[in-house]
């Protein structure tokens, strides 16, 4: 074979593989959602188990019934708490399937923070852009009806969580949450989790009897402390574990959405290490360490609809004693 041969037939194979890795990753990997299940020895000595479902990402578009139907039949696993950290629109219409997707999940305990679409409709964009840096949001953009999801989220009985702090009390552990908007178009507030905190500690009953000594805070009950965001960038998670935080929940980066194997994500869109896009992993700092889930998420934006090598997921995490 001549070495012009050669060469066309290798660019015809390259183009083969090319197409037949798209095809796979917009017609079949996007709607293989899948259940990661990770356990977390995270609770005090002797203390129950509590099952977390961490939703993120989901996108949603009003056709996409599939995705709609699978996070539907999630509410069987029955868990303890729903954690959603953000981007559940992914259409302007897309409130309806939202609300379609979680009504099963009524009556159990959630929280949730805010994704940047949520707020604004997504937008052709090129791709090769991610290599640059994080995305950024043009100044023309659709914005979204976030009070009508928010009214979704509220009728479900689930808890605002942006710049905000909550208490639960679930199977005998005293659960600490604090959470921020999406610091990926800067609207968190790490200004306000300290006043949040002492707010939400001011509301408590036991707080006197609970944290008698200040160099003891965790006193005489078991006390968890969770920090909760959407995209995790390293300035947010370092605040987090000077917080207190023990485990941190994320969403945003969409586990690098196309990934190669045994290689990894190419792109996170923040500043989390690539190693760290998806999945349970350790984050520190300085002698403080917290658990980081940083969720792959369950959609993708409808002008990029393809997953390559990071199928779309939600994590239920089994809180255990440590």
């Amino acid at each position: 074979m001549s070495a012009a041969r050669a060469i066309v037939a290798s660019a015809a194979a390259v183009t083969t593989a090319g197409l037949a890795a798209f095809a796979w990753g917009s017609l079949v990997e996007r709607r293989r959602f899948t259940l990661r299940e990770v356990t977390v020895p995270v609770l005090a000595p002797g203390s129950d188990p509590i099952t977390v479902l961490h939703l993120s990402d989901l996108h949603m578009a009003p056709w996409q019934r599939d995705k709609q139907d699978w996070v539907r039949g999630l509410a069987a696993l029955k868990p303890d708490l729903v954690v959603n950290t953000g981007d559940n629109l992914g259409h302007e219409d897309g409130i309806a399937g939202v609300e379609y997707a979680l009504e099963p999940f009524k009556g159990i305990p959630g929280i949730f923070v805010n994704g940047s679409n949520d707020f604004f409709g997504p937008q052709p964009k090129n791709p090769l852009k991610y290599f640059g840096g994080p995305s950024m949001l043009r100044s023309r953009h659709v914005e979204l009806d976030t009070d009508d999801l928010h009214r979704v989220f509220a009728d479900l009985g689930w808890t605002d969580l942006n710049n905000a702090a909550e208490a639960l009390d679930i199977n005998g552990t005293h659960l600490e949450i604090f959470g921020v908007d999406d610091p990926h178009i800067r609207r968190d507030r790490l200004d306000l989790i300290t006043g949040a905190i002492d707010e939400m500690r001011g509301n408590d009953p036991l707080t006197e009897e609970t944290w008698p000594d200040p160099e003891e805070p965790a006193g005489r009950r078991s006390t968890l402390t969770v920090g909760v965001v959407h995209a995790p960038y390293q300035r947010v998670l370092n605040s987090f574990i000077n917080h207190g935080a023990q485990l941190m929940l994320a969403g945003h980066t969409h586990g690098g959405q196309v990934c190669v194997p045994k290689f990894g994500a190419l792109v996170t869109n923040c500043d989390i290490p690539r190693r760290q896009v998806k999945g349970l992993s350790l984050w520190s700092v300085g002698l403080r360490t917290a658990y980081l889930n940083v969720s792959a998420g369950l959609g993708t934006s409808i002008y990029a609809p393809v997953r390559f090598a990071c199928p779309p997921e939600a994590t239920l995490l089994t809180l255990t004693a440590a």
